[in-house]
Formats: C-alpha cells, structure tokens, sequence
C-alpha cells in the first residue's frame, strides 16, 4: 500500500516549505535559481499584495511518509471569471518528483477542489494569475530562466499529458543581443521617425514616479485588451509594482512614447535579478544581502528582460504604431547597452500575436524558450 499522501498548507511553517520545496526537485540543475525565499512569502501574503485579491488560493504538499515529493495550488480568480464567464478554475506552483503516482495525486487533488467549487474547466500553470509567472516550461531547458519566469524539469510535461492535459496556449520568450546591429531598413524607418516634431520618446520622470507608473499601467492595459487571458491591471495593483521595482530600476529603465504629448506607447525593462541571486541559495542572511547588493550596485548584471511593452490599441495595425513599438525598444537597447547589458529577454509573447511576433524578429530576437499552458475538462 503507497504511504503517499497529500495536505494542506495549514500554517506559517507549512508554508514555507511550500516556498522551498524546490529545492530538491532541483538538485543539480545548474541552470535553476532559487528565488529568495523572504520575497516569495511577501508575494503570496495578500494582505501585502494586491494582485492576490479576489483570487480565492488553496495550497497542497505531498509526502511520502515524511518526504515533500511535491506541491500544487488551486485556484479561482474572480476577475477571471467575470470577465471571461468560462467556469475556469486554474493550477498553479506545481512541483514534484518523477513520479507519476505523484504527478496524479497532485493533480487530482486540484481538481477535485475546483470541481467542487463549481469549475468545469482547469487551466495552469498559474503562479497564481496570468500577470504573475505562468505557463510550464517545454523548450528551452539549456539555459536559465529571467526574472519572473519559470523553470522545469523535462518530465513535467510528458506527466501532465498522461493525466489528460492538453496545450491551451503557447507563450514565446525570446532572446535579444543588445549590442546586435538592426538591419539598414529599420534604422532608417526609426531615423525618419525620430525627425517627427509629433513623436517623441522619453524615459520616466522619476519625481512623478507613482504617476508614471499608472500611465504605463494605462497603456498596457489598453494594448492587451484583447490578448488571450488578458486581466488588467488596477489602481491598487499598479501602486503595488511601483513599489516592487523601485529599488531595482532607474528613470532609463522605462521608455514612454508619446504622439502630440499623449503617451501611447511603453516599454519597460528590468535587470535580471535571477543573474543577481544565483548561488545564494535563496537566502539573503548572513551575508547574502552584501553580495546581492554588490552584484546589482557596483558589479551591475549583464542581461535583462522587458515584461512589458505595449502600443495603445488605436495605433495597432499601422505604421505608426510599429515605429512607436520599435523606438520604446531602441531606447532600452541603446541605453542599456551603454551600460554594458550583453543580453535582453523579450517575454512573453502569445504564439499566435504574429504582429508582434515579427516585429521582434525583424529586429534580431530568436525565440528560445516556450511556456505551455495546458487545461482539461472537469466534466
């Protein structure tokens, strides 16, 4: 008889086991980075964030006698479901050994409670929405992952299609050589661009920062109306990552452009924080904090990635709406590679945006990681 068993996240305690339990899924994965482990239980306090709000979360672990063999999360996002009305429940944080009498029990577990909150339908992974990290890593293992974005074992897939998972949709992350030359046609569209008197593109006042931050909330909320899965942002949420990324981030870290003053378009980059942590093993005490410090103050990273760039929707489908994308894009890579920046990811992006999708490979990027977000039905 298996002594395999599944519980709740009952405490405190339990739940930073859930937060760690990675750590020996990922033994010996050079390429896996283990995120701060103080930062994830703020992340998952919703009386501190916000984007926790109106998602009702379930956590589960599974052991093997007194073994954690692995974790999952259930849950149902209310702005989902009214905007979306599809009785979608969703997964997410799943982790676990080899093991396919794991893999079930897990997923089983899930479903069951989204069955029983009136969900027809799951979705994930979610860890826990879709602006957080989300989607299953199925290509791409050969290298480590940004900031943000996930990391898996190879198996993980071939255990979730066993259980009668299949894709949903497809999101791209790709690779950008900041100090790559753009093809003549494009530096020339972007020269005659830069000589409009009606376009300009500037970086963030800093002075008005909690308002800059709402303008590009504003905007992105706009441009990705009608993606898959979209859910906006609101005015708590955007306070909320203006917090967030404060410490790590300067005026030329963003890139706001405008069309007769009104700001239409916005690119944001961050460093990779993941190049800052890796090695510390999660933990900033006793003396992780000084190397964390001195690798994103005085060391400075050497790769970043852009979560978000958006041109208002009015723009979309014309050519000043593609100049407005690639000149918020130009500046971080002009700026960034003054900086020393190597490498930029651009993430993510739905497989079928093709607009999008071309525009960033005309200017060099090479898709080399795919995220999979899978579902099943629950009737």
């Amino acid at each position: 008889m298996s002594d395999l068993h599944v519980r709740p996240v009952e405490d405190r305690r339990d739940l930073r086991r859930f937060v760690t339990m990675p750590r020996q899924i990922y033994a010996g994965d050079s390429h896996w980075v283990a995120p701060l482990t103080f930062e994830r239980l703020l992340h998952l306090d919703a009386r501190r964030n916000p984007f926790l709000r109106g998602i009702e979360l379930r956590y589960w672990l599974a052991f093997r006698g007194d073994r954690c063999v692995g974790r999952i999360s259930a849950q149902v996002n209310r702005r989902h479901l009214e905007r979306y009305d599809d009785a979608t429940g969703h997964f997410g944080f799943l982790e676990a050994e080899d093991d396919p009498e794991v893999f079930a029990a897990l997923l089983e577990t899930a479903e069951a409670d989204l069955r029983a909150r009136g969900m027809r339908r799951i979705q994930g992974p979610f860890n826990p929405s879709i602006n957080d990290e989300c989607g299953l890593l199925v290509e791409g293992f050969d290298t480590g992952p940004n900031m943000m974005m996930g990391h898996a074992r190879p198996y993980y897939r071939p255990r979730l299609e066993a259980l009668g998972y299949r894709k949903a949709k497809d999101l791209v992350a790709y690779d950008f050589e900041v100090r790559g030359s753009w093809p003549p046609r494009i530096t020339r569209m972007l020269e005659r661009v830069r000589n409009s008197r009606e376009i300009r593109v500037r970086p963030l006042e800093m002075r008005h920062y909690r308002e800059e931050i709402a303008t590009i909330c504003r905007i992105f909320n706009d441009a990705w109306a009608e993606n898959w899965g979209f859910i906006p942002f609101g005015e708590e949420e955007a306070h909320y990552l203006a917090r967030s990324i404060r410490p790590l981030v300067d005026a030329n870290c963003f890139a706001i452009g405008e069309v007769a003053g009104e700001p239409v378009a916005m690119c944001v980059t961050l460093p990779n924080l993941n190049e800052a942590i890796r090695g510390l093993d999660g933990r900033i005490l006793p003396f992780g904090w000084a190397v964390l410090l001195w690798r994103l103050k005085v060391r400075g990273v050497r790769s970043w990635r852009m979560p978000l760039m958006g041109v208002s929707r009015r723009f979309h489908g014309t050519r000043r709406g593609a100049a407005l994308a690639l000149l918020v894009i130009d500046a971080m890579r002009s700026y960034h590679a003054r900086r020393g920046v190597l490498r930029g990811e651009l993430s993510w992006v739905l497989e079928d945006n093709r607009p999008v999708r071309e525009l960033i490979e005309g200017i060099g990027g090479v898709p080399y990681k795919t995220y999979r977000i899978f579902e099943k039905s629950l009737t």
